[in-house]
C-alpha cells in the first residue's frame, strides 16, 4: 500500500503546485500592472472562444450522468440552504484536463501502470495514452455543459424580487405579465434582457456564429412568424430553440471537429501521422493548432492569479474583495473529493464485475472511478467573465479556485481506491 500511496500523493501533489505556481504568476503579474483588469477578461474571452476548441480539436455517459446529479444536488443546495450561485457550477464542473494528465504521467513514470495493460503488446505507455483520451473523452462532455448550461447556474436573481423592484420604481406590465420600467422603455430590451447598445457589446460562448445580417434576418422571420401565431407557444418554441442553439458553442465545435478528423482514417493519417507516414498536416496545421491549445490552461490560471491578486489588494484596504463561506466550501470540498470517489468507485466496481456493459480495459475502469472527483474546473472564472458576473463573485471563485488546489493533494486516497479496484476486478 505505501508503494502506491506515495507516488499517487506526490504525483497529486506536483500537479497542485504546477496549478498554484502558474496562478501565482498571474498574481504578480497583477501585482506590477503587467496584466489589468480589463486584459484579463479579454485573456478568459480568447480561451473559451479559441485555445479551448484547439485544445479539443488535437486532443480528443458517465461524465454526463454525474455532471448532471452534481447539477441537481448543487441547485438543491443552493436553494434549500442559501449557498452561493457560484457553487453551483463548482459543483457540476471538476478538472478533467490538466490535473488528471499529469496524474496519469507520474503514474506512468512510477511504472504504476504497468499492472494496467491488456496483455501481450500492450505497454504502459499504451495504457496511459487511452487514459488521457477517455479523460478529454469527458472534459469534452463537461465543457460542453459548462458553456450551454453555465451561465443559467450563475444566475442568482429570483423572479418576485424583480417583480417588486419593478413596481416599486415605476413601469407598467406587459401583456405577457413583464414589467418593463420607464428606463427600460425608452431603452428597449431585447429577448436577453439587453438594449441594443449593450447587445452590440454582449459576446459570449453562446453567440451565434453566424455573420450579423443573416442572424438579424433569422431573428426577423422568427418574429414575424410568431406575430401571426400563438405568442405563447411560439415563445415556448423559441425558448427551447435557443436552450438547444446554446450548446452550439466553440469547445463542442472544437470537440466535434477534433472527433471527426481522429475517426476518419484518412483525415487522422494527414492531420496527426508522422511526415514519413503521410501526414501532411502535422508539422505545420496540427502543431500550430496544438500550441496554441496548449495555452487554455496556463493562460486560465495567470487569469485567476490576477484576480486574486486584485482580492487581496482589495482586502488589504478593507473594500470588498468576495467572501468565501465556511459551509459552501466544505461541502463542495465533500462532494468533489470523498462522496463522488466513493459513489464512482462502488458503481464502476458493479459494472465492471458484474455486467458487460464496460470493456476490458483495466485504465477505463480507473479513470471512471477517477472522473467524477477533484477541485473545481479552473474555467469557472472564464464563465464568470463570460456571464457578466459581480466583480465581488469574480473574487470569490479565484479566492475558491485557489484554496481548491491547495487541498487538493487529498486526491491520491481516491487514486489509490480505483487503483485497487481496478486491479481486484481484473484479478
Amino acid at each position: 500500500m505505501p508503494h502506491v500511496i506515495l507516488p499517487s500523493f506526490l504525483g497529486a501533489l506536483q500537479a497542485s503546485l504546477a496549478v498554484l505556481l502558474t496562478i501565482s504568476y498571474g498574481a504578480v503579474a497583477s501585482r506590477f500592472n503587467l496584466l489589468k483588469e480589463s486584459s484579463s477578461r479579454d485573456i478568459s474571452k480568447t480561451c473559451v472562444r479559441l485555445f479551448l476548441p484547439a485544445l479539443m480539436i488535437t486532443n480528443v455517459i458517465w461524465a454526463l450522468v454525474y455532471t448532471l446529479s452534481s447539477m441537481a444536488l448543487g441547485w438543491l443546495l443552493k436553494r434549500v440552504f442559501k449557498f452561493p450561485a457560484w457553487t453551483v457550477p463548482a459543483i457540476c464542473f471538476n478538472n478533467t484536463t490538466a490535473l488528471p494528465l499529469l496524474l496519469i504521467q507520474s503514474l506512468e513514470t512510477s511504472g504504476i501502470l504497468k499492472d494496467f495493460t491488456m496483455g501481450e503488446g500492450d505497454t504502459s505507455s499504451a495504457a496511459a495514452s487511452r487514459a488521457k483520451s477517455y479523460f478529454l473523452a469527458a472534459a469534452m462532455i463537461g465543457n460542453s455543459l459548462t458553456f450551454a448550461i453555465g451561465p443559467k447556474l450563475l444566475d442568482d436573481e429570483e423572479t418576485p424580487d424583480e417583480y417588486h423592484d419593478q413596481q416599486q420604481n415605476g413601469g407598467h406590465k406587459h401583456a405577457n405579465g413583464d414589467w418593463e420600467s420607464d428606463e427600460e422603455h425608452a431603452n428597449p430590451i431585447n429577448g436577453s434582457g439587453r438594449t441594443a447598445e449593450e447587445q452590440e457589446e454582449h459576446v459570449n460562448e453562446t453567440t451565434t456564429l453566424l455573420p450579423d445580417p443573416i442572424a438579424r434576418r433569422s431573428g426577423d422571420i422568427i418574429h414575424e412568424v410568431s406575430e401571426g401565431s400563438n405568442p405563447l407557444s411560439w415563445a415556448q418554441i423559441r425558448k427551447c430553440l435557443t436552450f438547444a442553439w446554446s450548446f452550439l458553442n466553440a469547445p463542442l465545435i472544437g470537440a466535434l471537429v477534433g472527433t471527426v478528423l481522429g475517426l476518419t482514417p484518412p483525415l487522422h493519417r494527414a492531420f496527426f501521422n508522422e511526415p514519413h507516414q503521410g501526414g501532411i498536416f502535422k508539422a505545420w496545421l496540427t502543431s500550430s493548432v496544438k500550441n496554441i491549445g496548449d495555452l487554455f490552461a496556463a493562460l486560465q490560471l495567470v487569469v485567476v492569479g490576477a484576480k486574486l491578486s486584485g482580492s487581496l489588494l482589495k482586502m488589504k484596504k478593507g473594500e470588498a474583495s468576495g467572501q468565501v463561506k465556511v459551509i459552501p466550501m466544505l461541502s463542495i470540498f465533500f462532494i468533489r473529493f470523498i462522496m463522488w470517489p466513493i459513489i464512482s468507485i462502488m458503481v464502476v466496481y458493479f459494472l465492471a464485475s458484474k455486467t458487460n456493459l464496460l470493456d476490458e480495459d483495466p485504465i477505463l475502469w480507473f479513470v471512471m472511478m477517477l472522473i467524477p472527483t477533484g477541485p473545481s474546473a479552473t474555467k469557472l472564472t472564464a464563465l464568470a467573465d463570460v456571464s457578466g458576473a459581480e466583480e465581488d463573485e469574480k473574487m470569490s471563485i479565484a479566492k475558491f479556485i485557489t484554496i481548491s488546489y491547495a487541498v487538493s493533494p487529498v486526491i491520491c486516497f481516491a487514486v489509490v481506491g480505483s487503483l485497487k479496484a481496478s486491479l481486484a476486478i481484473k484479478q
